[in-house]
């Protein structure tokens, strides 16, 4: 059979050789670890995925046949917790596999996933981009005052920085604290994973960051990566792409489905009640995708109520939203008869830990940005700006009813009231994380007050059970449910109903969103458990 392959000019093997000996593996772009479950969604997504790369990298391990993997990253774009889950895969695949990593962009994030192959090669020419990592806000509030908008901003508690970039104009100090302390733990993370990967101190890998390093034969100095090489003098005439090999990989045989099998829930995006969706509009809280409680927790039931399920996953990648969706999908995990096993990806937070809190176990990246067990609401207070535009807003009725307008500032009564209201739901939120957790709510609250924490601090606090990927929570599950690790595996998913097909009503959801929000950028949803997202290491 003769094979097709573009970026060779001769198409026939070597001489003796039936099947290619090596293949390259492109790596590339953002890496969302599930394939979305909304039928709509996932018709139009052409995003690779970590799920559909860990399936391909098993394949590629069973392959008899195939020496050698040349991973070729380009552009390479995931987050820390993402490139820790690539690392994993790689690192599986380099047990029976020669893994090669070639990265012409030697960045942080790229060298977290290549350090799962055991021999990095970079060219002459690499960018070398190792400064550490960063995170850098824009604060809003002087630019909203001087337009005449003023910003109320009511949390629980110091570290609960949700709101702060509209309402201040500047970084307070115990948000500054907490933003320090997860880079330092970032790199940290980092600095053992590459220590592994090379076999040195983590002292050593640590002190990479401080060299300066500006090229490929400097970081082979230094023991970074294992050789200086251009692609080309990596492929020899055995090499074919892995898409012309597609064709020559068994099927992996999952066990006896009828032992039983596995699900995945997914909770990506902002928490918001209703369903979930997708606003394409860059707005806080509402952009992006949405996990809608409706949604979640009718996944949650068909993968409850399925005779075949024994165990179900809920995957979060989430820095929380509305306290009340967080609580409706808290307590369909919580009254679960199955283990459910929670995985966090890059953000589980606020809301997104609330719902993980009754676990039967919590996995976190290393990398996962966790905790900000906290609360918080406000809004934006128009009062000046309506006066120099000439809008005069008049209400009739209770005032109390308009207490979330922006045509005023709350008055001190309904301060008072929503104060109480927040400092409820905090005490609810704590009362939660003791419980499951079994740690003491003042234990809780020392831990909490809406810091955030990465996965490896909130190993050690307590607040998550182990350091892993999605691959580690399939197998605790696989475990407490007494199947074997290579037991089916499955998305779970409302069942469709309605008179129209399901993507037909995600797309009216998706064209009305942005006509239904009002001066308040979060819509309905007023009292948050919510972390910023506008957190972005770099």
């Amino acid at each position: 059979m003769a094979l097709n392959i573009p970026f060779l000019k001769d198409d026939a093997l070597p001489g003796g050789v039936t099947r290619p000996t090596w293949v390259v593996l492109d790596l590339t772009g953002a890496y969302p670890e599930r394939q979305p479950t909304q039928p709509l969604q996932a018709l139009l997504n052409r995003t690779e995925t970590v799920e559909a790369l860990a399936a391909r990298a098993e394949k590629l391990r069973r392959a008899d046949w195939l020496h050698g993997v040349l991973v070729r990253f380009s552009e390479f774009s995931a987050s820390p917790a993402t490139a820790h889950a690539v690392r994993g895969i790689l690192e599986r695949l380099s047990a029976d596999k020669r893994v090669v990593a070639y990265a012409p962009q030697l960045t942080m994030t790229t060298l977290i996933a290549a350090s799962g192959a055991k021999e990095i090669v970079a060219p002459e020419s690499a960018d070398v981009m190792l400064s550490g990592f960063g995170i850098e806000q824009t604060f809003l509030g002087a630019f909203l005052k001087k337009h005449g908008i003023e910003f109320e901003n009511l949390r629980i508690k110091e570290y609960k920085a949700a709101l702060t970039r509209f309402s201040q104009d500047h970084m307070d100090d115990a948000n500054r604290e907490q933003l320090q302390a997860y880079v330092d733990g970032l790199e940290n993370a980092w600095a053992a994973d590459l220590a592994r990967a090379r076999g040195v101190s983590v002292d050593v890998a640590r002190a990479w960051l401080d060299d300066d390093l500006t090229s490929a034969q400097a970081a082979l100095e230094v023991g970074l990566i294992t050789k200086v090489a251009y692609e080309d003098e990596l492929i020899g005439p055995g090499t074919r792409p892995v898409a012309a090999v597609l064709d020559l990989l068994m099927p992996h045989k999952s066990a006896n489905a009828k032992a039983g099998r596995i699900a995945v829930v997914p909770v990506i995006g902002t928490i918001v009640t209703g369903k979930s969706k997708r606003n394409p509009l860059p707005l806080p809280l509402v952009g992006g995708p949405m996990a809608g409680s409706d949604t979640v927790v009718a996944s949650l039931r068909r993968a409850k109520e399925d005779k075949a399920t024994k165990a179900i996953v809920v995957y979060v990648d989430s820095g929380g939203g509305s306290a009340l969706a967080s609580d409706l999908m808290w307590r369909e995990i919580a009254t679960s008869e199955k283990p459910v096993v929670v995985v966090m990806g890059e953000y589980a937070a606020s809301g997104g830990y609330y719902l993980a809190t009754h676990a039967r176990h919590i996995v976190a990246s290393p990398y996962t940005l966790t905790g900000s067990i906290g609360v918080v609401t406000g809004k934006p207070v128009l009062q000046e700006f309506n006066a120099r535009q000439g809008f005069k807003p008049e209400g009739v009725g209770r005032p109390r009813a308009l207490k979330y307008s922006g045509a005023r500032p709350f008055s001190a009564d309904e301060r008072a009231q929503i104060e109480r209201g927040i400092e409820e739901v905090y005490d609810r939120f704590t009362s939660r994380v003791a419980e499951g957790r079994k740690l003491t709510q003042a234990r809780v609250n020392e831990i909490g007050r809406g810091r955030i924490w990465t996965g490896h601090d909130a190993l050690g606090l307590g607040l998550v059970d182990e350091l892993g990927d999605l691959h580690t929570g399939l197998q605790r599950a696989a475990e407490f449910a007494g199947l074997s690790y290579d037991a089916p595996v499955w998305n779970a998913a409302p069942k469709n109903s309605g008179p129209f097909p399901e993507f037909v009503q995600e797309a009216g959801q998706a064209a009305s969103l942005g006509a239904a929000l009002g001066v308040w950028p979060f819509g309905r949803e007023r009292v948050l458990t919510w972390l910023d997202q506008d957190i972005r290491v770099r």
